[in-house]
């Protein structure tokens, strides 16, 4: 469907309709690609060590670092096989790959953010059970069936760029192949399949799990407030909190309870914020000619394909700052060289059971 008379634009030696356009500067140009090639980096082994630490370390292979595993795994994907050719393409302002490669290059792009999406939704909606629900459904063996099924799902979404179900045009208009425009009723079908896939379900589901959360934990905060005195344990234990011993070790400071759960929320502010323009930006560039052919569509889709490959970035800085495991981690991978930071001492290390989501005691839950 993509290579109809209107649309023979696939041969990147042919001028698109309307190919003047305005290009980014080029300082710019120079600023970008240089600050890509630092997100690079930064999310390949930002990630690479997240990957690591659940590989070499039995006891962080929960169902939930499995997850987030799984999501520095797409992000290195996207790192290494979509990032590189964007940043020589912003710098080049000219796609060098051919046709072939810019329509799979629109797969893998696809593939790896539907993946890492899928992986948010999966954990929201886990957070969700544990904290509303007070049900523990997931568990390492359910979490690596589900990452196999989001593999295949997000495989069979994205795969229809390559065989032509969609109109990607080589990159004359923009640094990377993106959804363009078209008037097929079934091209458009697809597009749109495509990008509520990627945000406005993920979106509106982890939205409303995460409303219910903060609901749920304002609730049991102001529960245990007002009741700090007589709270015994069996009144704990339906607020959903575990590992109490005795009933004046109850805490009234929320932060142990949270911790976990406003991670997540931060990845999932991260993600709309990266997402929404990018979602917002491929439906005007599918129905909307005038958008499409603009001379400021080329501009427009270089900052905005910036702003969503900035998401693999933003997830492992994200970890370094709210997991202490993470940091610790970080630190043992570093050569000896580069360790300027002193240890803290007076912590002891604390081995946590792969099924402990939440703690309720003097220490922070990990993720």
């Amino acid at each position: 469907m993509a290579c109809n008379d209107t649309h023979v634009a696939l041969n990147e030696s042919t001028p698109p309709i309307g190919s003047h356009y305005t290009a980014v500067p080029v300082p710019l140009r120079i600023v970008l690609v240089i600050i890509m090639v630092f997100m690079i980096a930064i999310g390949f082994f930002g990630n690479a060590i997240v990957c690591l630490i659940v590989y070499q370390k039995t006891a962080m292979r929960s169902a939930i670092n499995l997850l987030l595993a799984t999501l520095a795994f797409s992000d290195i994907m996207l790192s290494l096989f979509c990032m590189p050719f964007t940043a020589i393409t912003v710098i080049t302002v000219n796609w060098n790959f051919g046709a072939h490669f810019c329509r799979i290059s629109a797969m893998l792009y696809w593939l790896f953010v539907l993946e890492g999406v899928s992986i948010l939704l999966v954990i929201s909606v886990d957070r969700f059970l544990i904290i509303v629900q007070r049900q523990d459904k997931l568990n390492p063996h359910r979490a690596k069936v589900i990452i196999v099924i989001s593999w295949v799902l997000s495989f069979c979404i994205s795969f229809p760029s390559v065989i032509g179900w969609t109109f990607v045009e080589v990159p004359a208009r923009a640094p990377q192949c993106v959804l363009g425009y078209t008037e097929l009723p079934a091209a458009r079908a697809v597009a749109v399949t495509l990008v509520v896939a990627v945000f406005f379900i993920p979106f509106s589901v982890m939205l409303y799990s995460y409303f219910c959360i903060l609901n749920t934990v304002r609730r049991n905060a102001l529960r245990i407030h007002n009741h700090a005195e007589s709270l015994c344990l069996s009144q704990v234990s339906k607020l959903g909190l575990i590992g109490l011993q005795k009933p004046q070790q109850v805490n009234v400071d929320m932060s142990f309870k949270t911790r976990a759960f406003t991670t997540i929320l931060i990845l999932f502010i991260g993600f709309s914020l990266c997402w929404l323009p990018h979602t917002v930006f491929s439906l005007l560039s599918v129905f909307s000619r005038q958008f499409y052919y603009s001379p400021s569509f080329y501009s427009t889709s270089t900052y905005i394909l910036w702003l969503s490959y900035l998401k693999s970035v933003f997830n492992p800085v994200v970890y370094c700052w709210r997991i202490k495991k993470f940091r610790e981690a970080c630190m043992e991978f570093m050569p000896k060289t580069f360790k300027i930071l002193p240890k803290v001492p007076g912590r002891t290390k604390r081995r946590i059971q792969p099924s402990t989501i939440y703690v309720c005691s003097e220490t922070q839950s990990a993720v």
